[in-house]
């Protein structure tokens, strides 16, 4: 079963703490990427967001930064802001606390964001006490789907163009593994929302 915004309970539960939406304003959308830097990819998204003329955020991998600083540099280079993805892409709910804890910081020493998004969406009461001292947290509006090999790509540009609203925070995923699904729904959804009026713009640090 396809979940692809989040459900209004856990919304209910975590919004005081954990940001689902960006800021409402002129039909802005906040697009954002998952698990880059990656060189097959990453300059690929640059180049297609450079043509609509689109911001996104890049929420990068610790190791894949420390892989690949050039394309990181770039990103930032080119107006696109990043965030904090932890370094190893773990998941918080087999990890300990402070394994956790660590292995975002680690990351945040090369990435110094303080923008986090939590790997697989993942994320508990403890960490979220935690890591709200430094961090803003973010999560999503709309998850396009571009990871999961079992849909087609027109069903993740499906995903993305009938359910995204003002301010929503949209997540592609600068992967190889979304790579199919996500190079072809990318600019199509970029033109069909420009056509609609629609902005794209970097999330503020602080919501």
């Amino acid at each position: 079963m396809i979940i692809s915004r989040p459900p209004f309970l856990l919304k209910m539960l975590t919004t005081p703490f954990v940001n689902w939406k960006g800021p409402i304003s002129d039909k802005k959308i906040y697009l954002t990427f998952d698990d880059g830097p990656i060189p097959e990819i990453t300059p690929w998204v640059h180049g297609v967001l450079n043509e609509f003329n689109a911001k996104a955020t890049f929420f990068c991998v610790g190791d894949n930064v420390r892989k690949h600083p050039a394309i990181f540099e770039q990103t930032i280079a080119l107006g696109h802001k990043v965030g904090n993805h932890s370094f190893h892409h773990i998941k918080a709910w087999s990890t300990p606390k402070d394994q956790y804890l660590e292995d975002v910081a680690q990351a945040n020493l090369i990435i110094q964001s303080k923008l986090f998004r939590p790997p697989h969406g993942q994320i508990t009461p403890g960490l979220i006490k935690q890591l709200r001292k430094e961090y803003t947290i973010v999560l999503w509006s709309t998850l396009a789907y571009d990871f999961d090999r079992s849909i087609s790509p027109q069903k993740c540009l499906s995903i993305v163009t009938k359910r995204t609203n003002p301010g929503d925070i949209i997540v592609f995923h600068d992967s190889i593994k979304a790579a199919p699904r996500m190079q072809y729904a990318l600019p199509l959804f970029l033109k069909t929302l420009k056509e609609e009026g629609y902005t794209f713009c970097t999330l503020p640090d602080m919501f």
